[in-house]
């Protein structure tokens, strides 16, 4: 198991932009699929945008791509969501989860396919 904390959430403005970062901790020797879902009020957990620790291409939902970036740091142990062009649509709890697998699709996007989740950052977007 890893462990997972999620930092940077906050309120912002319609059009602004924020930066999450998910810290890895525990048993961190093999690659993960790692990556956020997030939970919007009365709707279900949807994924966001993930990557392979091991390298590779990321996959993002289609509400955001070209606006989020998810990337990684040298030491792995670390992801980051870059916001930008934030909607009132992207509001929610963001949580950092990860599997030991690969990413691959459409298992990627679906929640009941991770077994280790952080607690979640509030994101709030005001229009």
């Amino acid at each position: 198991q890893v462990q997972l904390v999620e930092s940077g959430g906050g309120s912002v403005q319609a059009g602004g932009s924020l930066r999450l970062s998910c810290a890895a901790s525990g048993y961190t020797d093999f690659r993960y699929c790692m990556g956020w879902f997030r939970q919007a009020p009365g709707k279900k957990r949807e994924g966001v945008a993930v990557l392979y620790t091991g390298g590779g291409s990321p996959y993002y939902a289609d509400s955001v791509k070209g606006r989020f970036t998810i990337s990684q740091d040298d030491s792995w142990n670390s992801v980051q969501l870059q916001m930008n062009s934030l909607k009132s649509e992207d509001a929610g709890v963001y949580y950092c989860a990860a599997r030991i697998a690969t990413c691959d699709s459409p298992s990627w996007s679906k929640d009941t396919e991770f077994d280790n989740w952080g607690p979640g950052t509030q994101v709030a977007v005001s229009s």
